[in-house]
């Protein structure tokens, strides 16, 4: 099975370069390394074309935010199974990619679990998000498997559509609760952390963000034609909580 793995950046000099080991140095051989970067600069080009000979595509212009890139690399890309890496996340070892390729089984897509860290230092663990096993209706109780953990077949992105980028933050929720709560893909899990994220985010890093990202993820339900429990939307920063570590 050919993987894709698409990494998005802007003005990503500071952690690029980590991402992009973390998925050359993967023990799986038939990956397709694609990089989308929205016309950075601040060296972040600079680190990328080091590694030309082991990048796939690489595209580097303007684009419409973060989703509009991963649009771009969803478009290009040609394996069958697509992951999505961002710039300031590393896979957690070799060999994640060879993991998630054997569990997927005949599964659409298949998620995991992850860890936040700190920005300055990748063994200092802020926050462990385990995913649990989805069940038919988990997204009405709060439930969504961390995206940067989530690959999924090319040719559901053929049938279902990219992500809406009209949805700004909650692109990633609307995206998987479109593919997984409404058209019902089949879904593996394998229960293992297979990334390490740098903390922060735009729809967390502010209690006005999170307010707004709550309307978002509203939305995301209403334009799927899609009705939430009346606890849904609260359940799923509430969800969060227990993740923290002390």
């Amino acid at each position: 099975m050919k993987v894709s793995i698409i990494t998005v950046c802007f003005n990503s000099v500071a952690t690029i370069k980590d991402t992009i080991e973390s998925v050359i140095g993967q023990g799986y051989e038939n990956i397709e390394y694609i990089i989308i970067d929205g016309n950075s600069n601040d060296g972040t080009n600079e680190i990328i074309r080091q590694y030309a000979d082991k990048i796939s595509f690489y595209m580097s212009e303007t684009d419409k935010g973060i989703y509009d890139a991963m649009n771009k690399g969803i478009n290009s890309a040609t394996g069958d199974l697509i992951g999505i890496l961002n710039s300031d996340d590393i896979y957690i070892n070799n060999r994640v990619v060879s993991k998630m390729v054997a569990n997927i089984g005949t599964c659409d897509g298949i998620y995991a679990d992850l860890v936040y860290v700190d920005q300055f230092n990748l063994n200092k663990v802020k926050r462990i998000w385990r995913s649990g096993q989805y069940s038919k209706g988990s997204f009405k109780w709060g439930w969504m498997p961390p995206h940067p953990t989530f690959f999924l077949k090319k040719e559901c992105y053929d049938k279902y559509g990219n992500y809406n980028t009209l949805m700004k933050s909650a692109a990633d929720y609307e995206f998987m609760l479109r593919v997984i709560h409404k058209h019902k893909i089949s879904l593996s899990y394998l229960s293992e952390i297979i990334i390490k994220m740098r903390v922060g985010g735009i729809s967390n890093n502010s209690l006005r963000n999170r307010i707004k990202a709550n309307r978002d993820d509203r939305k995301a339900w209403e334009i799927n034609q899609l009705k939430p429990n009346f606890i849904t939307l609260l359940l799923k920063p509430l969800r969060k909580l227990s993740q923290f570590r002390i």
